[in-house]
């Protein structure tokens, strides 16, 4: 149990430095290189934030596991609007640019709705399941290119959107070692909270079902979650949304593209409830950020997010408990 509580401790100061890393690394490199750091967090940070995801998908698919596989994504994204974007609301208020409200978060409730048409309709039933089939995989693959050509045509006109906060001086190769090291530094402190939190849960006598619906639920979005954060105390509010909404992209159109491209991707008819969630709390981000044309996620619909997912959680134990 000792070695276990130093693990999970060593794990969290991965977590914290990794993110602390990432997000100064790529503020330097984004002013470096004469972009807004909007562009670095729907790009860089939210493709690196989005690995764990990514490689437990590829392990999933391959030991054939299609509920892990889904499951992860699902609850990622929701995780990433209500507890990340709230809990980073409730740190700093975070303005939303207009491109992300015109644009970007429209994009992610885009994806979503595309993910419930593919995997509801009649043509993507497999047996007892609905699902994604190759087919559904290019389409999804095919968004994710369409949101790659919107970011090429934001970088051109990016100019007027250069961040007003200055990063903290650093030279072009520090700031790449930092973003190189800051991404595994991540990887290895989620895993390492992840495994140790759920070994003590287990060793306290907390339900299987239970831990794995919180630790290892939450337990892929703790890059995510730790990078927002971050860039919320530092005042970075384009990296926290950039983050959390080019992840929110890029785990369905990419990581989900892909897993339906290796073969056909069954989804359980439970999940379209999750879907279905995903699509409402995008909507909610969208006309909470566009309220009376503020474009501020204030602290209070931080506490509201936060309490929202406290909700789908609660909500997710009684359904997996036949409830």
């Amino acid at each position: 149990m000792i070695l276990a509580v130093g693990t999970l401790l060593l794990g969290f100061a991965l977590l914290l430095k990794g993110a602390d890393w990432l997000v100064e690394g790529s503020c330097a490199i984004a002013e470096r290189a004469g972009v807004s750091q909007l562009i670095i967090g729907l790009t860089f940070v939210s493709f690196g934030t989005s690995l764990p995801e990514f490689f437990v998908n590829i392990a999933s698919r391959a030991g054939g596991d299609a509920g892990i596989t889904v499951g992860n994504i699902l609850g990622s994204n929701i995780a990433n609007i209500l507890l990340i974007l709230g809990l980073s609301a409730v740190i700093q208020p975070l303005v939303i640019r207009k491109s992300t409200l015109v644009w970007e978060i429209p994009f992610a409730l885009t994806a979503a709705v595309t993910l419930a048409v593919l995997a509801h309709h009649q043509g993507a039933d497999i047996g007892s399941f609905h699902g994604l089939t190759r087919p559904d995989g290019l389409i999804l693959l095919a968004l994710f290119a369409t949101f790659l050509f919107y970011i090429h045509r934001l970088r051109k006109s990016d100019a007027a959107h250069k961040i007003d906060l200055p990063c903290r001086p650093s030279q072009l190769k520090r700031s790449v070692l930092m973003v190189s090291a800051g991404i595994p530094a991540l990887a290895i402190g989620s895993r390492w909270v992840v495994e140790e939190a759920a070994a003590i849960a287990s060793a306290l006598g907390v339900a299987e079902g239970v831990v794995g619906l919180t630790v290892v639920a939450v337990g892929t979005t703790l890059p995510e979650l730790a990078t927002s954060l971050t860039a919320s105390l530092k005042k970075r509010p384009d990296i926290a949304v950039g983050n959390v909404i080019g992840s929110n992209i890029f785990n369905i159109s990419w990581i989900l593209g892909i897993s339906a491209l290796v073969s056909p991707l069954p989804i359980p008819r439970g999940f379209m409830f999750d879907i279905g969630v995903i699509i409402f709390v995008t909507a909610i981000l969208f006309l909470s950020a566009s309220f009376r044309g503020r474009g501020v996620i204030g602290r209070w619909t931080g506490v509201f997010f936060v309490l929202l997912y406290a909700a789908y959680v609660a909500s997710s134990v009684f359904r997996s408990s036949g409830f």
